[in-house]
């Protein structure tokens, strides 16, 4: 089987919704980051076998996203585009398809990644109203006209506001992972210790220019001023500050709150990925294979936000590698609280040996290793775009940090889960 490697991957600055990306659609991010990494890598677009993206709030307009977002980036439109959806996760199963297409031989260069506008959500009319928008239109002559609107009422206008939940449960994700975040002892101080520890190490980060490295800067009419940086992050943020604030979701005895859980975010992420082959033939040096990878899914009910355990117990067993072995590892922080309880539950033999069913932990997670350069809860978390950052960053930090084998995971409304281990080129 082929193997695949990474060449490089970018991203658009992440920002908050409703800010400097408000008048885009979704498509015009994902076209920003493709170009900037065909500009980045200097591929030329006529060599692509095809694009992939992922994205989870579709705008009816572009339902296959890809595709505008390819065409407006410059690929040729001779190239095949698709686009998946798997919650947060979507740019982890982009890539990951792309991945499969090259080991099936059929491709050979994938750019794959995601693009999401929280800013261009669309707002519908309720059930009631879009059934009756239906019915008329088959209304004939005046009467029929008139008929309807009469039975119009003033509810019927309300509009049907977005909202981030469980359709099974009609819990939203920040209150079940206040249940979780109970039941596995997830304290407010360990959560708002890490949502801390994010933002300084993404501040950090950002100061020393490692974050710029991965950054398609974008520039928008009228005045073309280019946006280079990710507007989420507060070099600022205090133990204090943060612990000041009451519960957002569930009140008044919540753990979570606006600051240690991510904000809602727009962005886009582009991953080049081929076979190595491929990469040899055209004088590429990738950063790091894809070793492997696995998806998860668990029960939405009671553990909706702990699929990056399972996925990561799964992967290990696949792999026979340990979680010590992991020189680097990028966990998707969703909230504060959802990454603590994963922790523990990956050292917990009780866990392990009631839910996974093993005679072991699945390892203790070593924080020095953990998303050195800031993650989720301060550079934000475009849903169909993290994971294409989560690749991007897990390559660069392999090759920055002189390691072998990058993790990488993230959980995913659904209640599944996703681990990847990149090994270094």
């Amino acid at each position: 089987m082929k193997k695949v490697v990474v060449i490089d991957g970018t991203r658009t600055p992440f920002l908050r919704s409703g800010t400097a990306y408000m008048d885009l659609m979704t498509y015009q991010l994902g076209g920003f980051a493709i170009r900037g990494l065909l500009l980045k890598t200097g591929l030329d677009p006529k060599l692509v076998d095809t694009v992939i993206m992922g994205t989870v709030i579709s705008n009816v307009k572009t339902s296959n996203v890809a595709r505008e977002a390819a065409l407006s980036a410059g690929i040729p439109n001779s190239v095949p585009c698709s686009t998946v959806t798997q919650a947060c996760i979507s740019a982890n199963q982009a890539i990951c398809s792309g991945v499969e297409k090259i080991q099936c031989g059929q491709a050979d260069i994938v750019i794959a990644g995601g693009t999401e506008s929280i800013s261009d959500a669309p707002i519908l009319f309720r059930k009631k109203m879009r059934t009756k928008l239906m019915n008329a239109q088959k209304l004939k002559g005046m009467g029929d006209t008139l008929k309807f609107i009469t039975s119009l009422e003033f509810a019927d206008f309300k509009p049907e506001a977005p909202a981030v939940a469980e359709y099974l449960t009609g819990r939203t994700m920040g209150q079940d992972c206040d249940i979780l975040a109970a039941r596995y002892g997830a304290t407010r101080k360990e959560q708002d210790e890490l949502s801390v520890r994010s933002h300084k190490l993404a501040a950090a980060a950002a100061e020393k220019g490692i974050l710029a490295k991965e950054i398609t800067p974008v520039e928008l009419a009228p005045n073309f001023k280019a946006i280079k940086a990710d507007n989420g992050v507060r070099g600022d943020s205090t133990y204090e500050k943060m612990a000041s604030l009451k519960p957002a979701f569930t009140k008044p005895h919540g753990t979570l709150t606006a600051a240690n859980s991510t904000f809602l975010t727009d962005g886009a992420s582009a991953v080049l990925i081929m076979s190595e082959d491929k990469a040899k033939e055209l004088g590429f040096t990738p950063k790091a294979y894809i070793h492997s990878y696995t998806f998860a899914a668990t029960d939405p009910g009671e553990e909706l936000l702990l699929g990056p355990t399972y996925a990561i117990s799964k992967l290990l067993d696949k792999t026979g590698l340990t979680l010590d072995q992991m020189d680097v590892i990028e966990f998707h922080e969703a909230f504060a609280g959802q990454v603590v309880a994963n922790i523990k539950c990956m050292a917990s033999a009780e866990f392990a040996k009631t839910k996974l069913g093993k005679d072991k932990p699945v390892g203790q997670m070593n924080m020095d290793k953990v998303n050195l350069w800031g993650g989720s809860l301060a550079i934000g978390h475009p849903f169909g775009a993290t994971g294409g950052r989560l690749v991007t960053t897990a390559a660069n930090r392999l090759i920055a940090e002189n390691g072998k084998y990058a993790l990488l995971a993230a959980c995913a409304a659904g209640a599944h889960g996703h681990a990847m281990i990149l090994e270094r080129y």
